[in-house]
Parts: C-alpha cells; sequence; structure tokens
C-alpha cells in the first residue's frame, strides 16, 4: 500500500485523484483539514488522522506501507508561523525518514520545492539541481525549512533509504481561491493594479503528480529535480490570468516604495479581518526576485515528458474559478 502525508493538501487532493483513478490503494494522512464531500469516498483510498510530529501516530499510519510520497509541509510567508514551519517541516521529514528506515520502506519520492535550492540574487545565472543553499536576503523561511527537510532525506539516502527528491516551482491548478497559489486568482479577479519585475519557476499541479509517479515507478535514486515548465514574470502570469478571467491586467509597476506600502496595508488588514493574505514582506520580496530555474535534467531522464503549457493551465483555473461547480 501507498502512503500519501497532506493527502487533504493542495498537491495531496490531487495525487489522491490520481492515484484513485488509477485503481491503486493508497493510505492519506490528514492532521488539520480533514477530507471534504468528494475525497473521503474515493475507491481505494483509506483516510487516517496522523500527526507527524508524533512517532507513535506514524507508526501506526505506517503499518503495511511499502512506497511513500511525502507531501506534508506547512507552507506559509506568514511571520507568525515561521517557527511553527521550521520546526514541523524537518522534523515531520525527519521522523518519516527513520520510521521508513526501521521498517524496509521500499521508496521514498519527497516533495521540495524550489525555494529550497536558494535564492542567489544572481540575474543572468540559472539555477540548477547542483546548487548549494546558502544564506542570501532573497530566502524565505518557507524555502529555509524545505532546506532542511531536504538533508534529513538526504541523510536518510546515507542511511540505506530508496528515496528521490523533487523540487517543483509554484504549482499551479484549482484549489481552494483563498489560499496558496489558487489565491493568486482572486487577487487578479480583483483587478489588483500592480505588477511586479520578479521572475520564478511555474509548473501544472498534474505535470508535477506524473512526474513523482513515474519517479516511484523508475529505479533511479538518490537523485533530486527541478520540476518547472519555466521561467515566467509575476507580469506575465498576473496578466494571462487576467486575460483568462476578463479582466483588466496590472497596469503600473510596483517599485520598491509601493511593495512596502502594499505588504504593510495588507498586513494590517489582515490582523484587524482575521484572514489570509497573499501578500506579506517575504511574499513582496519573492515578487521582486529574480530567479530563474534550470529544468532539462529531469527531460534528459525522461524524454518523452512534455510539460503542460502554462497558459493552458490558467485557462482551466479561470473555468474553475468562474463555475465553481464544474471543479
Amino acid at each position: 500500500m501507498v502512503l500519501i502525508t497532506g493527502g487533504s493538501g493542495f498537491l495531496g487532493r490531487c495525487l489522491v485523484r490520481h492515484l484513485s483513478e488509477q485503481g491503486l490503494s493508497a493510505r492519506a494522512l490528514y492532521h488539520n483539514n480533514p477530507p471534504g464531500a468528494g475525497l473521503n469516498t474515493l475507491p481505494g483510498i483509506e483516510w487516517m488522522h496522523c500527526d507527524l510530529l508524533d512517532i507513535f501516530d506514524l507508526e501506526e499510519a505506517m503499518n503495511g506501507i511499502t512506497e511513500i510520497y511525502h507531501c506534508a509541509a506547512i507552507v506559509s510567508f506568514d511571520p507568525g508561523k515561521q517557527l511553527e514551519m521550521l520546526h514541523f517541516n524537518p522534523e515531520s521529514t525527519a521522523n518519516l525518514v527513520n520510521q521508513a528506515l526501521a521498517q524496509g520502506i521500499r521508496r521514498l519520492v519527497y516533495v521540495s520545492s524550489v525555494a529550497a535550492l536558494g535564492r542567489t540574487g544572481i540575474v543572468d545565472k540559472e539555477i540548477n539541481e547542483d546548487v548549494e543553499w546558502s544564506e542570501s536576503g532573497y530566502n524565505s523561511a518557507y524555502g529555509m525549512s524545505k532546506y532542511l527537510a531536504e538533508t534529513e532525506v538526504w541523510r536518510g539516502i546515507g542511511e540505506g533509504l530508496n528515496a528521490v527528491i523533487i523540487n517543483p516551482g509554484i504549482m499551479l491548478g484549482p484549489g481552494e481561491w483563498n489560499k496558496g497559489p489558487a489565491q493568486l486568482m482572486s487577487v487578479v479577479n480583483r483587478e489588483f493594479p500592480f505588477y511586479t519585475s520578479g521572475v520564478t519557476s511555474w509548473v501544472d499541479v498534474n505535470d508535477v503528480i506524473k512526474i513523482m509517479t513515474q519517479l516511484m515507478a523508475s529505479d533511479i535514486e538518490a537523485e533530486r529535480f527541478i520540476v518547472s515548465a519555466g521561467n515566467f514574470s509575476f507580469r506575465d502570469i498576473f496578466t494571462k490570468m487576467a486575460e483568462a478571467l476578463h479582466k483588466k491586467p496590472p497596469r503600473f509597476h510596483a517599485n520598491s516604495v509601493v511593495t512596502g506600502i502594499t505588504w504593510r496595508l495588507s498586513a494590517l488588514k489582515s490582523a484587524v479581518l482575521k484572514t489570509n493574505t497573499a501578500i506579506t514582506r517575504e511574499t513582496a520580496t519573492i515578487a521582486k526576485s529574480i530567479s530563474a530555474y534550470n529544468n532539462t535534467k529531469l527531460l534528459k531522464a525522461f524524454p518523452s515528458f512534455a510539460y503542460t503549457p502554462i497558459t493552458n493551465s490558467i485557462e482551466l483555473m479561470a473555468r474553475c474559478f468562474n463555475n465553481p461547480d464544474k471543479k
């Protein structure tokens, strides 16, 4: 049986549906967010509540498991969540690795992030899988937490664990429109007028799932792969989203003064209304930084694989955003 951590998260939900459609059996774990309607009745899927920081919970959850997709993580750019995230992401991964070694798990696919590769701030240099983490003002607490979690997987590999790591870019796909990457659609739908000059990696969530399952079935081990359909500016992505939603695209370049005012006002509004915000000091910094990622290693390993065009991903998101019942 396959184990999926973070089964009720954005990526986890998509993976659970995919494995169920393939007729596979899987045990999907959740902690704070139980599976909703449509997920908790999927054929072949067994849902289990589990705290990955509780080794006894984890030992029970891994009973009878042969393969693991480790998707669980706290993803937040809220400064109030930093300490929790920096503890949970590495520690939960360490617990999972230790239990996988103890139980002789056949294979682990760990979902990291391009953020774990670090942002150098060097505009004309692409980041690949060989780049070593270095302290930089361009890095986020989330990136640090995923880097530390990766070191636990590499430690497990050194102790005999059969594992592979993927580093996806920002994943696009229909989801909860008030958090995660899908929240960008809500921002664009409100015709937010500003854009930044930042560049980063983007990828369709279903492409990430295809790569995860292909890697699970392959004999590749002790490697990591950037999973990216390409490097696009935030302005390009926001403009494509606006076009798909038939809204006005962002029109004004946000310099450092504008972004500074914007994230502060957004943080104040979030604190007063007790709501999530897509604009924080860290996201404002990321949105200004230029980070280009090289995806050739994965394409050489899987030459028949082709990425979904980002425009297609955004058009699907827009259709689901406008017609939530057809999601």
